[in-house]
């Protein structure tokens, strides 16, 4: 079978997606981020959807032994799209969008095959959380990697407040958290959040490389593992996600939020009033 060929199977297995474009490389099934309106790969409604398709439908993949997560554009996905947020604007848009992003995480971590993670640039917000949430992360030099929540007004509700502590502790995911500070991708590895940093050149060589490693692996006692692993991640959700989501949607609808979506619409500091 050609690369073409193969590349078109995944396609037509994968089919209907717009913004996530699919490869079988082997026993490698690799995804790539590919907004078709957003060099960022901002999250708007149309990737937030397909994230939350992406991950229940990996569920039930049969061929690949390991997925290969990456993208195209100038970052990974540079989080929430500004322009979308406003659209947001009743309870039940956000409760449908709080359930969505509750399944997305679980069915996540319930993805039996590894999922190695090539952050070719920034991976900010539910970029981050996702990739933090997957199995390895590499990371190219010039990326870097926040939850920067706070400075729009909301709170970390998409999984970030239980990753960040699971991986830092709690005082120093404190410290990110609460500020939206990034950290650049040797911090990011020198803190446990990624695990190979590499040149951008080589990114996706060596990226796939390691996805090749694994897929040669024994692969139940590789998936298993994981299964294993993820019941600590999912203890810390089961404490954290539903609680920080509620919170994220009160967020939603506060002055502050409000207030930090006009000061960037106006190329100003926002003017936080605890409302």
């Amino acid at each position: 079978m050609t690369p073409r060929e193969t590349a078109g199977s995944a396609e037509k297995e994968y089919s209907g997606y717009r913004a996530l474009h699919f490869e079988r490389l082997d026993d490698v099934l690799q995804v790539v981020i590919d907004h078709p309106t957003s060099d960022l790969n901002a999250v708007d409604e149309l990737l937030h959807d397909e994230f939350t398709r992406l991950f229940r439908e990996l569920k039930r993949e049969r061929r690949a032994r390991v997925v290969l997560l990456t993208a195209r554009g100038r970052a990974f996905s540079a989080g929430g799209d500004f322009d979308w947020f406003p659209s947001l604007d009743d309870l039940e848009k956000l409760e449908a969008l709080r359930r969505d992003a509750k399944q997305m995480i679980w069915d996540l971590l319930d993805v039996e095959v590894p999922i190695v993670v090539a952050l070719n640039g920034h991976a900010i917000g539910l970029g981050a959380s996702l990739a933090l949430l997957c199995d390895t992360v590499f990371i190219a030099e010039n990326a870097t990697i926040a939850d920067p929540h706070v400075r729009v007004g909301l709170v970390a509700g998409d999984g970030g407040v239980a990753i960040w502590p699971l991986v830092l502790g709690p005082s120093r995911a404190k410290r990110y958290l609460m500020t939206g500070d990034a950290l650049t991708a040797e911090e990011a590895e020198h803190m446990g959040l990624v695990q190979f940093v590499v040149q951008s050149e080589e990114l996706q060589a060596q990226a796939l490389a390691f996805a090749q490693r694994l897929a040669q692996g024994a692969p139940l006692a590789i998936r298993y593992t994981k299964q294993a692993v993820n019941k600590l991640v999912k203890d810390a959700l089961n404490v954290a996600f539903d609680t920080s989501t509620a919170l994220e949607i009160v967020t939603f609808q506060s002055e502050d939020h409000a207030e930090a979506l006009a000061a960037l619409r106006d190329g100003r500091k926002p003017q936080f009033r605890g409302r």
